[in-house]
């Protein structure tokens, strides 16, 4: 029997631009159709850390160029657009891919939107860097013209920092269900999604923020009822003491065990540890359902329980 899988894929997945991106979907969607030929249901959430930047960074130039012609691009609006252009070629590779081994399925891409509270703490502490580096000079220019927050960052410029609050909802779940249902490949709350706030009435209102993309994937996977959350990022196991000569890694976890290891402060903020949560908050999330964090061509491997980190009760 096959299994219900949301997929979150890292950015390795997708390169750093668009000719590197084109390259990239094409090894990504034989690792994604091998789960399907298995005969998995998926549903596969991406990021776009580079991406959404680079198009903030090219509005932003536009706006200030000319601004008679270009009007400033809110960040929510870029990513709904890096959705757009990420989803596209990622869907076709994908069917190529599919179609090449006789498999004849539809896969869409879904502009997706997350419900994100305006009342977040990630508000008033933004820790998300975005876009390329600037100099000080042009950091003071968008502080004062947009109000937006910067950071040094090593030594190697200043960049602008944005939110990233935790995902609350996803805003098409229905529709995105009756996709899965009929038996569509569906990729959906790309980048983490486009974080919205119900401010008043039905109104949804953009916000300029960035939600963690496995977060995301672990809200949808529990809205979606899946049967397992597959992180995969560039590394085939977790491990403690990462990066030292005592490095270890590990086979499996449960919610305990991680949380313990999270407290010990043995996974880095913004890289391992939103994988490691998410993975905990969906296990626990309803019995039954296991989490999985490996690389992208070991995906197949590890369901089969051959590699990677197992999270269950």
């Amino acid at each position: 029997m096959g299994k219900r899988i949301v997929v979150a894929l890292g950015g390795n997945a997708l390169g750093e631009n668009l000719p590197e991106q084109m390259k990239a979907v094409k090894k990504t969607a034989i690792a994604i159709a091998d789960l399907i030929q298995e005969g998995n249901e998926i549903i596969i959430v991406h990021g776009n850390g580079p991406q959404v930047g680079m198009l903030q960074d090219a509005m932003t130039l536009l706006s200030r160029s000319e601004p008679e012609k270009h009007i400033f691009c809110p960040l929510s609006v870029c990513v709904a657009m890096s959705q757009g252009y990420i989803g596209y070629d990622l869907q076709n590779a994908l069917r190529e891919e599919l179609l090449d081994r006789g498999i004849n399925k539809g896969c869409a891409t879904m502009l997706t939107q997350v419900l994100i509270s305006p009342a977040d703490h990630a508000f008033l502490k933004p820790t998300k860097p975005i876009g390329s580096f600037m100099t000080k000079e042009e950091a003071e220019v968008l502080i004062r013209e947009r109000g937006y927050r910067v950071i040094e960052d090593s030594g190697r410029g200043y960049r602008r920092i944005v939110a990233s609050p935790k995902p609350l909802g996803i805003v098409e779940i229905d529709t995105l269900k009756a996709l899965v249902e009929s038996g569509h490949i569906v990729i959906a709350c790309g980048g983490g999604g486009i974080p919205v706030a119900n401010n008043y009435g039905n109104h949804l209102k953009g916000a300029a923020a960035v939600i963690d993309k496995d977060l995301a994937a672990e809200k949808l996977a529990e809205q979606i009822d899946a049967d397992v959350l597959v992180i995969l990022t560039t590394v085939e196991k977790v491990a403690v003491h990462y990066g030292k000569p005592d490095q270890k890694e590990l086979d499996e976890l449960t919610p305990e065990s991680a949380q313990k290891l999270i407290e010990a402060g043995e996974f880095a903020p913004g890289s391992m540890l939103p994988k490691v949560e998410a993975c905990v908050e969906f296990v626990k999330s309803g019995s039954g359902r296991e989490a999985m964090i490996t690389q992208l061509m070991k995906a197949n491997e590890g369901l089969e329980g051959k590699t990677g980190t197992r999270f269950h009760l």
